[in-house]
């Protein structure tokens, strides 16, 4: 052993101490800098699932709550991907095509991941919705998430909720699968690095009966422990800051009650959405329905102080021409109802689309829809990102006219 004098050693603890004392000051410090999103999301009137969320994602929350009590923005699955007769131009998008702006919601999809890890479509998406923040846009993610029991896709309905939950033999399995989506989350960023905000719609159309986590496979508790496993796992394991989560069962409701029988509280889910397709019918006599259940989902987040969406809808390839003004509008325009925004779903072909292309009927009736006084599109959307948006804004956001003018 080297010998070391008393005074130097006495010397040596002397500065370490004050090494110390200087980490500790400056960890401090960068502490009380750091933003501080509990107390920020006070400060706005909003509590989110996640107390940690980032700042850009709390004010989303903020001011999507802000722009369901006057407009509805809409939005359209994997936009700018591809359209009816294109396919990997970013700049495009059948929407803008035939109105002349882009969605104001761009709707995602985490099927591929981890299956693509090593293809294009791994680097394309993260970019395509970079583009879409940047723009000023929404993005939000679906999952299409293959059964995890047998490796067979989405539609396999052989029994898997309750063998993923903690304890199941295929709990750690899934754990991994999470490790890959949250993997791949951490490539939504701008391009600064900063997380985008996510809207993150798992397990969706829950109630139905044609996906393996539907209502006829599992029970209320085994899916409301599924949903809330996974948002802990993102949220706490993973540190996953910049989601919102949205629920969003089928159709099969009428009251708040059977909305809310697999509802997995309020400390779980952002958004309260709903999806519907079956509801509208050729001759749209179904509009009151879907207007009902609008005004249900609605009132749940009034209570809640949670955001109300319409998150998936549409005409397959649209046979009526006035689908847009005489059902889809006429069902959302109704003073009760409150919905941050609309999304249809995706344009991959003549056989299956759901908004019109350049010459189809429909384009001049989705042109009327576009102006409509409710309606926002990407190019009426204030700032989401920046700052707290009043309510005034939102009434007073320009909007062209029948003939073009701005007002």
């Amino acid at each position: 052993m080297r010998y070391v004098p008393l005074n130097s050693y006495r010397a040596a603890i002397s500065d370490q101490k004050k090494t110390v004392f200087i980490v500790f000051i400056s960890l401090l410090l960068s502490s009380c800098a750091s933003f501080n999103s509990l107390e920020y999301q006070k400060e706005i009137g909003v509590r989110l699932v996640d107390s940690l969320a980032t700042k850009e994602t709390v004010l989303l929350f903020r001011n999507l709550k802000t722009i369901s009590e006057k407009k509805i923005i809409f939005g359209h699955q994997n936009s700018t991907h591809y359209g009816v007769f294109w396919i990997g131009d970013s700049a495009r998008s059948d929407i803008k095509d035939v109105t002349g702006s882009f969605p104001g919601v761009y709707g995602w999809d985490f099927e591929s991941i981890p299956k693509h890890d090593s293809t294009k479509l791994r680097d394309r998406i993260p970019r395509l919705v970079r583009e879409a923040y940047e723009r000023g846009g929404i993005n939000t993610f679906s999952w299409h998430h293959s059964n995890p029991v047998t490796g067979k896709n989405f539609y396999d309905t052989t029994i898997a909720v309750k063998y993923i939950l903690p304890g199941g033999p295929y709990h750690e399995q899934y754990l991994r699968v999470l490790d890959s989506l949250a993997e791949y989350s951490g490539t939504l960023v701008d391009g600064t690095g900063t997380p985008i905000p996510i809207i993150f719609r798992p397990y969706h159309e829950l109630d139905g009966h044609w996906f393996w986590w539907g209502k006829p496979f599992c029970t209320p508790d085994e899916f409301i422990a599924l949903w809330r496993m996974t948002v802990d796992y993102l949220r706490l394991n993973k540190g996953i800051r910049n989601f919102l989560y949205a629920f969003s069962p089928d159709r099969w409701f009428d009251t708040e009650e059977e909305y809310l029988e697999r509802y997995p509280g309020d400390g779980y889910a952002d958004i309260v959405g709903m999806d519907n397709y079956h509801d509208f019918t050729p001759k749209g006599d179904s509009v009151v329905f879907v207007t009902k259940k609008l005004r249900v989902i609605s009132s749940i987040a009034k209570k809640r102080n949670k955001i109300a969406a319409f998150t998936e809808t549409g005409s397959l390839s649209i046979p009526d021409s006035t689908w847009w003004t005489n059902q889809l509008y006429k069902a959302m325009d109704d003073d009760s109802i409150r919905i941050a925004y609309v999304m249809v779903w995706r344009n991959t072909g003549k056989e299956q689309f759901y908004v019109p292309y350049t010459g189809h009927p429909s384009a001049e009736n989705f042109r009327e829809f576009r102006r409509k006084p409710k309606m926002l599109f990407q190019d009426d959307l204030p700032n989401l990102y920046k700052s707290v948006i009043m309510d005034d804004l939102i009434s007073k956001i320009f909007r062209q006219d029948s003939t073009g003018i701005l007002h």
